[in-house]
């Protein structure tokens, strides 16, 4: 059987959770069907274990999507894939914008890693990406959304045919989540303790979790809270936890590829986000049993926990509305306490992430 060329395109690996989605869908494909080919954007090894050896790693080493448009074209006539499955709009853009020199029968998907109204509403994006969504989107032949509530916004917002709009809920690593379970990390102090996960960025909402957790110690003094990630933003928070005086309540943990050893002994996840679209970390949390606290970053997150066990809903996006969705969680869960969160029997394959928490003792 002759196998499918496959090209996965994503800026980077081993930074946020679309490159984690992108690292677990190539080891997850069958080596019998598929021949998948990785385009890396930014320069950079993906470190080891990240890609299986059978997935071949094409670097193009440039800062941005759109410095990457010769190399891309010559690599999509070089290897001449079946499909093309880009990972973020940035990529997907120019992939969508080179397609008419692309051989004929190369279909083409992109991977809607965001709300789209929110991404365009929040600033942070050029304001001619609207337009960029408007005139390019239309040549994918699907664009994956991580829920419902994304794909009926991404509809609704840019005009996209309901029938080029697929969902296909985020892929869970219940294998890491297992092993780092073994080795967990060793809380100090007696908590709660509180784990968010994501890169350290304006949307991400740490600046709000930040004045949350100063009003949760009001109640609970002994609280602390990890952030597992890295970005721009560090020194503005760490100089906000100073403002705070929060002193070493707030621990940044930069040199994790993932959050998962923090899992064993935290209390509850925290989603912070301002806006979002189906944010892996969250999943990975509920995998592993975690109690959810979360803003109502889109719709999707607001289907997926609304009127869940285990789980609060800020009731908007402000300091104070988490703050008294923490204190709602922390005043009903008993502590080490962990949930099978049901929603996964509806999420496909996800159904089978509630068994992670019993592996790991909770």
């Amino acid at each position: 059987m002759e196998r499918t060329k496959l090209l996965l395109l994503t800026p980077r690996l081993g930074g946020g959770g679309a490159q984690q989605v992108f690292a677990l869908l190539a080891r997850g494909l069958s080596q019998e069907r598929f021949e998948v080919h990785l385009g890396l954007v930014r320069a950079g090894d993906p470190g080891p274990g990240v890609m299986p050896d059978w997935v071949t790693v094409h670097p193009f080493g440039v800062g941005r999507a759109r410095a990457a448009a010769l190399t891309l074209l010559r690599l999509v006539w070089r290897v001449r894939p079946g499909v093309i499955l880009a990972g973020s709009p940035e990529i997907g853009f120019l992939t969508l914008f080179l397609r008419p020199f692309f051989p004929r029968k190369t279909r083409v998907l992109v991977r809607q890693n965001s709300t789209v109204s929110a991404a365009l509403s929040c600033g942070g994006v050029p304001r001619y990406t609207r337009l960029l969504y408007r005139l390019l989107y239309p040549r994918a032949d699907r664009i994956i959304c991580q829920s419902r509530a994304m794909g009926e916004d991404l509809a609704r917002e840019i005009g996209i045919p309901a029938e080029k709009i697929v969902v296909l809920p985020n892929p869970v690593d219940l294998e890491g989540i297992l092993a780092a379970c073994e080795t967990p990390f060793a809380w100090s102090g007696p908590g709660p303790h509180l784990l968010a996960a994501g890169r350290l960025a304006p949307e991400k909402g740490f600046d709000l979790l930040i004045e949350a957790l100063a009003m949760v110690r009001k109640r609970f003094p002994d609280a602390d809270l990890t952030i597992a990630g890295t970005g721009g933003e560090k020194a503005a928070l760490e100089a906000l936890c100073c403002a705070m005086n929060l002193g070493n309540t707030v621990r940044f943990a930069e040199c994790v590829r993932t959050p998962y050893g923090f899992f064993p002994g935290a209390t509850l996840f925290v989603l912070s986000s301002r806006y979002e679209g189906m944010p892996n970390a969250l999943l990975e949390a509920a995998a592993a049993g975690l109690p959810l606290v979360a803003t109502p970053a889109s719709g999707g997150v607001v289907d997926l926990l609304r009127e869940r066990r285990g789980a609060w809903l800020a009731e908007q996006v402000s300091a104070e509305a988490l703050a008294d969705a923490l204190l709602q969680a922390l005043n009903s869960i008993r502590p080490g306490a962990r949930v099978r969160h049901e929603f996964f029997a509806s999420m496909g394959g996800l159904n089978t992430g509630v068994a992670a928490h019993e592996e790991c003792g909770a």
